[in-house]
């Protein structure tokens, strides 16, 4: 395997970004690898799937030592998520082979569209959602059916997304941790990519089966990512991640744009470059006029 400095520092920055915020890996690594790369959307798919496999592995056991976990809620999410990764791969499998050369736009159209909806959560999360927010949970309530089944549908959804664009999981996990779960800032982080991990495998292996894997590239991104989620996991505690949230928005903001017009859309470079820069513009504003909540933890009976 020869060694690609370029990739390594992507990896490296990807790590670093996913150890300190938990989200980011697949909604910033696919497109660098189709935009800046030139890789074939498929093949840039199922190589982020297999090295994000590994890398949330790492976050995830050591978000598992440190006892941030729901292991619970990560086991109900994988009863609908994993059957959902097997879903996407067999999706996008059956779209390559009846696509033919229009296969590869429709996936990016398909990216595009889960880059757009990421970073709409991510901004939605970081800006809107604490302001909400009054009680913080350790441990998810799971005693009814209802709930259960929810959780459920929720993964199973989020499962189809990742095996078919390989974005946007961790994200929209975290979103719902959040908003149905109310779960506090580290169990979300942990539990998100706990979960991830088991997802994650579980879509790469399925890349593998068909042959979308580029091993080599997959090598050279590990090399990066593996001490930049240690980094990111470190600089977590030092980092004001309220900021950081707005500012990973912002790029996949810019990230679906670009992907959109390498599909052929007609979106003016201005546009490519104001969107993003008036959404950052807003979340700072938002961000610093915002009082800061104050958030009670939930009694212990």
């Amino acid at each position: 395997m020869d060694i690609d400095l370029l990739i390594v520092a992507f990896g490296l920055g990807v790590g670093i970004l996913v150890g300190t915020t938990g989200m980011g890996g697949g909604s910033i690594m696919t497109p660098l690898l189709i935009l800046v790369v030139g890789t074939a959307p498929a093949a840039a798919i199922g190589t982020d799937l297999a090295y994000a496999a590994v890398t949330k592995t790492v976050g995830g056991w050591r978000h598992l030592r440190a006892k941030t976990v729901d292991i619970r809620l990560c086991i109900w999410l994988g009863f609908g998520s994993v059957p959902g990764a097997v879903v996407g791969v067999w999706l996008l499998h059956v779209l390559q082979r009846r696509l033919g050369a229009n296969f590869d736009d429709v996936i990016i159209y398909a990216l595009a569209g889960a880059l757009l909806l990421t970073a709409a959560a991510v901004l939605a999360r970081a800006l809107f959602i604490p302001e909400h927010l009054r009680v913080e949970r350790e441990s998810s309530d799971l005693h009814l059916t209802s709930t259960r089944a929810g959780t459920v549908a929720f993964g199973f959804v989020v499962g189809v997304v990742l095996g078919t664009t390989s974005a946007g999981s961790g994200a929209l996990i975290a979103l719902g941790l959040i908003l149905f779960y109310k779960l506090s800032p580290r169990r979300v982080v942990g539990t998100d990519v706990a979960h991830a991990a088991i997802l994650l495998w579980v879509a790469s292996i399925g890349h593998m089966i068909t042959g979308n894997v580029d091993y080599g590239l997959a090598g050279n991104i590990l090399i990066g990512s593996i001490p930049g989620v240690w980094i990111g996991a470190h600089l977590a505690t030092r980092l004001p991640t309220q900021g950081l949230r707005p500012l990973l928005g912002v790029v996949l903001l810019a990230a679906g744009l670009g992907l959109l017009t390498k599909a052929g859309v007609a979106i003016p470079p201005v546009a490519i470059v104001g969107a993003p820069a008036a959404a950052g513009l807003a979340a700072f504003i938002v961000h610093r006029l915002r009082p800061v909540p104050v958030i009670q933890p939930e009694p212990v009976a």
